[in-house]
């Protein structure tokens, strides 16, 4: 079995999930991690599969087949690295550049993000805009955590961060 991760957008539509996970059934693939969202008239889908080697070819044939999915892929490996995973949330005034600021903070320190979600929204009581990510990262030992606590303290006195994991 060969390890793929697949990323796949198109126009959203009813049935585009069934679709996808029917072409990987029969092509004997098996559906290991995935992240879906429909984001502004959009689906956009990452997913990680096993596929055995001599289906592979026919699973990206099937995929491509369906209407108006645009596709990319890598051939990808089991991860080795035996490192603290910890989840956070932030939430800040909402301003131009605050993802990068973020990201910047984060990598750093030598931090991996693996998973990041963010959002826009207003405060319920006072209409400000807000911003919202949720993320998950991956760091070699637990003196990071309060590195980075401070890291992205020092963004602005407006950042309010949660470490979900303790």
């Amino acid at each position: 079995m060969l390890r793929y991760l697949i990323t796949l957008q198109a126009k959203d539509r009813e049935g585009l999930v069934e679709q996808i996970a029917h072409a990987v059934s029969r092509h004997g693939g098996n559906w290991l991690d995935s992240e879906l969202r429909h984001i502004d008239g959009i689906f956009a889908a990452i997913l990680l599969l096993e596929v055995p080697a001599a289906h592979w070819d026919e699973l990206i044939e099937s995929l491509e087949l369906l209407e108006g999915i645009s596709l990319t892929y890598a051939k990808s490996t089991k991860p080795q690295a035996k490192n603290k995973h910890v989840s956070y949330s932030l939430v800040a005034y909402d301003r131009p550049g605050l993802v990068h600021e973020i990201s910047n903070k984060i990598s750093a320190l030598g931090i991996n993000i693996e998973h990041m979600s963010t959002r826009y929204e207003s405060a319920s009581h006072t209409g400000i805009a807000l911003f919202r990510a949720d993320f998950n990262v991956s760091m070699k030992d637990s003196l990071d955590e309060e590195r980075l606590t401070q890291a992205l303290h020092s963004i602005g006195d407006d950042v309010v961060l949660d470490n979900l994991s303790a």
